[in-house]
């Protein structure tokens, strides 16, 4: 395998110019590219205007292999088949079918992206080549906030040049809308589809969905103006099925759990519940193009998505671990222990269950707006302004409802059975269906308890690039030189008030009837019926909330705002020469990035007088970071191309690791510091890369492609507890208690995120796409496959304490990586009749999801298995129905499970299922 040393992208860089240098004398004379420039230009436009001649899953297959093949980077793309149809209801469904990508599902959707084995944190996404805010509390997307039905395609940057602005490490996302002016006529597209979750209904929310969109693309008479605005809307039923364990998994002590030995894994809960609610999204495009001669185009982009989500998982839990408010200790009869010391079942008695309502209200917001132009002058300079500006929104409320039998105490004994392959089961002795006899009480876990996150991520950024011809003594090398300059403001603020939910002056009361939705079956775990009502009603008539981010010292670091300033200059050379009698294109450049972070937060000061204990906080940082690249690409005989690629790459570190909110005190018998939290001095992930890929095309029917990758990452950012950091900024204003008769130390211990050791991240991706008639013959027309996979490595090991309760307290592997990856897509297209079934797979990996305190946390996730098929009927020319297809589609057929355990595979933390989705639409054309 290729091993990069410190100086080896210095040295090849430096080679590579040398050699280009060398071949000059080989390339024809200049006069001859130029000439051939406008008939370059007369192709590319008449390519532009067939995209709405070719439709269907071939033609979305053609244009995805045109992108690929004519790029100088190494990329994957996927292109919609027809305006307002790309292949999948998701944008991360589609996106995780390319060689060397994986989803990784969230309440049920494909949402987040690895790209080669690295967590979303180290892809980027942009929206026609704009950084993209998001609605998390980090930077990485949630795709499923941009509707599929208004994109024209998506590109994944596999490898940077030094004009991609907003690059990331392990790749960059790039999602394209329509250019109205591509397309030679105007186009109005209307569908709609019905859904249907094989869940079914339960407590107040149905199993049926919907999703609609209409797209219009039009331009005026003389091609000058061009419009096209879209809109789509969806609301799609929450069902799901869960059982869930405590974490951690825990070797316990003697007589710690009585009737368990000693040294035997234990979880001291779990839970078993079934979500039910809806997402509603609505989202509009809209682009304007002008372009009143060759000389000038001016483009302006607007988008708009907003998402509600609403959903309460009604919830039967026991706590087992040997607490059930004071009524006796825990007895467990029967234990059962697997060979690898781990309790697998039994009968917890003494125990004593609730029934929770656990609500969630999210409402999501993204506006985004950008104006280029583009100017084109007689000596062949191009000039190109962009200016830019996204803000995201995110409201959400948190409530917990916690009921229980009464008279205290009604304890039960509950028979378990625990297993890693399907629901758990837990099946108590007490009815507990019966709304009458559970009460809101303060009960073993209190009455309740809400939260109320918000978060703002606006983003502003300006561009300008100037295209130039190559010097003439640089001509028969490069075909020009784009240099340029992007200033980017970006602020994230995060807030998250909470507190306890109270109950009211009425005192312990069930639930009155008019608030009940009627009883769940949780039989799938073998609880049996269990009752769901209106949480937040509840709420506003039994109990009292009050949320606050400053009434506990706890509170205090959860609110912080982070900020950063990003100014970025680059200097590109367009290659496009020949190598002996081989033609090669690319480039080669820099791109410098310098980075002004910083956070402001609040600290609890104990040491202050009482109502003065919390005062303002902020630290930050510069620096700069030079990135040099270098892509190739070899065109070699019978339609092939080699590519190879160099470059330095950085990704900024998560915004929460950037946060400068901290717990912190002061020892007072010591006189040493201590504190934990977020760190705004951190450097960014850094890494070197080298890339290898051969393609073989036939025409842009096929290709077949074998690519290697290796990054060496420099540096890795991790939670670490370190000594002698310097406490002086925090310590400012901290006053000695009385009787404290120690100096107060300037340096202790800190726990937070540092720059801690890299290590090497490799990989191999293996493609196919190819029409079986090419192979096969006419037998086979229509038929078709593609086909990847891919194989990652990585030497990379982190710790991670803050999720120390599921992974452990030693080294784990990458967030995201699964060391392989499979996609298989058959496909069939002929006489507007289209079928198409997928199937996409990955192996173990360690996801990261949001726990109950709202934090990210990590878990070993076992590896997936999701089918999907499709099957469409388009009536064409001749027909009284042309431009009619109707569509019937079915996600996730083999109803695959989201499952995560800690450690070992029979130790479960969640087993999850969302069901099976149903989709029955039409669309039309005209």
């Amino acid at each position: 395998m290729v091993q990069l040393k410190r100086n080896l992208l210095s040295v090849a860089l430096a080679s590579a110019a040398l050699m280009l240098a060398v071949q000059a004398q080989a390339q024809e004379a200049a006069n001859k590219q130029t000439a051939s420039a406008s008939a370059k230009k007369e192709k590319e436009e008449a390519k532009n205007l067939d995209k709405v001649v070719v439709t269907g899953i071939r033609g979305g297959i053609e244009r995805a292999i045109d992108i690929k093949k004519d790029a100088t980077s190494i990329v994957e793309a996927v292109s919609a088949e027809d305006i307002g149809k790309l292949p999948d209801v998701s944008i991360a469904e589609s996106i995780a079918r390319l060689p060397g990508l994986a989803a990784q599902r969230v309440a049920g959707r494909a949402q987040v992206i690895s790209v080669r084995g690295l967590s979303p944190d180290f892809a980027t996404t942009l929206l026609n080549g704009r950084e993209m805010v998001s609605t998390g509390d980090n930077r990485s997307v949630e795709f499923d906030q941009y509707p599929s039905e208004l994109m024209a395609g998506v590109t994944v940057y596999k490898t940077p040049d030094a004009s991609l602005v907003g690059q990331g490490l392990s790749g960059t996302i790039d999602m394209r809308t329509v250019r109205p002016l591509d397309y030679d006529k105007p186009v109005i597209a209307i569908s709609g589809r019905w859904q249907q979750n094989s869940l079914g209904a339960a407590a107040n929310q149905g199993s049926a969905g919907n999703r609609f969109n209409v797209s219009y693309i039009g331009q005026n008479a003389d091609r000058t103006l061009g419009f096209s605005i879209g809109y789509s809307h969806s609301d799609t039923p929450i069902q799901e099925n869960q059982v869930g364990l405590y974490e951690p998994w825990q070797a316990i002590g003697a007589n710690w759990r009585p009737g368990v030995p000693a040294g035997t894994y234990y979880s001291d809960g779990i839970k078993a519940l079934r979500r039910t609610g809806y997402t509603k999204r609505d989202g509009v495009m809209a682009t304007l193009e002008f372009r009143p001669s060759d000389a000038w185009t001016s483009t302006l982009d607007v988008f708009h998505s907003q998402a509600h989500q609403e959903d309460t998982a009604n919830q039967f839990e026991v706590h087992i671990g040997d607490y059930n408010g004071g009524y006796g200790r825990l007895n467990v009869v029967n234990a059962q222990i697997n060979s690898n010391g781990t309790f697998t079942g039994g009968t917890a008695q003494n125990v004593y269950p609730l029934v929770r309502g656990m609500y969630n209200d999210r409402k999501d917001k993204i506006d985004a707006a950008g104006w280029r132009n583009e100017f084109s002058f007689a000596n062949g300079i191009k000039l190109t302004a962009d200016a830019s500006w996204s803000r995201a929104k995110r409201d959400e409320l948190n409530l917990e409802n916690n009921t229980q039998l009464l008279p205290a105490p009604q304890l039960d004994s509950v028979q378990l059975a625990f297993t890693s392959d399907g629901f758990s089961q837990l099946h108590p002795g007490r009815d507990y269906s019966n709304p009458a006899n559970l009460y809101l009480a303060n009960t073993i876990y209190g009455s309740g308890y809400g939260k109320v996150p918000k978060v703002l991520d606006e983003l502003k950024s300006g561009r300008l690039v100037a295209s130039l011809p190559a010097p003439h003594a640089m001509e028969t090398v490069f075909s020009g030189i784009d240099v340029g300059v992007n200033y980017a403001d970006r602020s994230k603020d995060k807030t998250q008030p909470e507190g306890p939910i109270l109950l009211g002056s009425q005192g312990v009361t069930p639930i009155a009837s008019d608030l009940q939705y009627g009883l769940v079956d949780l039989g799938f775990a073998g609880v049996g019926f269990i009752p769901s009502w209106n949480v937040p009603a509840a709420v506003a008539r039994y109990m009292t909330f009050n949320p606050s981010d400053s009434s506990a010292p706890y509170l205090i670091p959860k609110a912080w705002k982070v900020f950063e300033k990003i100014s970025t200059a680059f200097v590109q050379a367009n290659i496009d020469t020949m190598w002996g009698s081989v033609p090669v294109r690319g480039n080669v450049g820099v791109q410098i990035q310098h980075t002004d972070q910083s956070s402001a937060s609040r600290v609890w000061d104990s040491s202050q007088p009482a109502g003065q204990e919390i005062r303002p906080y902020q630290n930050g940082k510069t620096y700069t970071d030079v990135l040099p690249s270098l892509n190739l690409a070899f065109s070699l005989a019978d339609d092939q191309t080699l590519r190879v690629a160099l470059a330095r790459q950085v990704a900024r570190a998560r915004v929460d690791q950037l946060r400068a909110s901290v717990e912190f005190g002061v020892n007072t018998a010591t006189g040493k510091p201590g504190a934990g939290g977020g760190n705004p001095l951190l450097d960014p992930w850094r890494a070197n890369a080298f890339d290898i890929s051969w393609e073989k095309y036939f025409g842009n029917k096929a290709y077949i492609a074998a690519a290697y990758f290796y990054k060496q990452l420099t540096s890795y950012i991790y939670t670490q507890t370190r000594d002698g950091y310097d406490f002086t900024e925090l310590l400012k204003g901290w006053v000695p208690p009385p009787g404290m008769t120690v100096p107060v130390q300037t340096t202790g211990t800190m726990t937070a995120p540092f720059n801690g050791k890299g290590g090497k991240l490799q990989g191999i991706e293996l493609t196919a796409s190819m029409p079986l008639d090419m192979v096969f013959g006419d037998s086979l027309r229509g038929f078709g496959v593609i086909a990847s996979a891919s194989f990652t490595d990585s030497s990379i090991k982190i710790l991670d304490p803050e999720s120390s309760s599921s992974v452990g307290s030693g080294p784990i592997s990458l967030p995201g990586l699964s060391k392989q990856v499979y996609n298989l897509t058959a496909y069939y297209e002929r006489n507007g009749f289209e079928f198409r079934i997928n199937n996409r797979r990955r192996s173990d990996f360690i996801g990261e999801i949001g726990n109950f305190a709202g934090n990210r946390t990590l878990r070993y996730v076992v590896g997936e298995n999701i089918t999907d098929a499709q099957v469409s009927y388009t009536f064409g020319e001749g027909s009284r129905f042309n431009g009619l297809s109707l569509l019937l589609q079915a996600n996730n057929l083999g109803d695959a499970a989201y499952r995560t355990y800690a450690g070992s595979k029979d130790r479960p933390l969640e087993y999850i299922k969302w069901g099976r989705t149903l989709l029955l639409g039409a669309s039309y054309k005209f």
